[in-house]
């Protein structure tokens, strides 16, 4: 999945700095909605990394409760990320 192509489709631009406040909204609903829908492994962790990188994604035991290798993926990301980000 393209990054840019997530972005416009769930919120109308791909430059994070430009979506206006109503579309973040709508678009952070219809991303919550078509996770819990989604089925395919690969889409369903594409569309929780995007809700993370907005701060609203759920933990990876709620996100992948029934998905173990996606569950270990997620905490890895999470980790991954928490370093990237180095001391505040």
């Amino acid at each position: 999945m393209d990054l840019d192509t997530l972005l416009h489709h769930y919120f109308g631009s791909d430059d994070p700095d430009a979506i206006a406040p109503e579309a973040l909204v709508l678009g952070k609903e219809k991303l919550a909605v078509d996770f819990g829908i989604e089925r395919d492994p690969g889409r369903r962790f594409a569309l929780w990394t995007l809700m993370e990188a907005f701060g609203f994604a759920p933990p990876p035991a709620e996100a992948f409760e029934k998905d173990a290798k996606l569950r270990r993926a997620a905490e890895a990301y999470l980790t991954a990320a928490w370093r990237a980000e180095g001391p505040q």
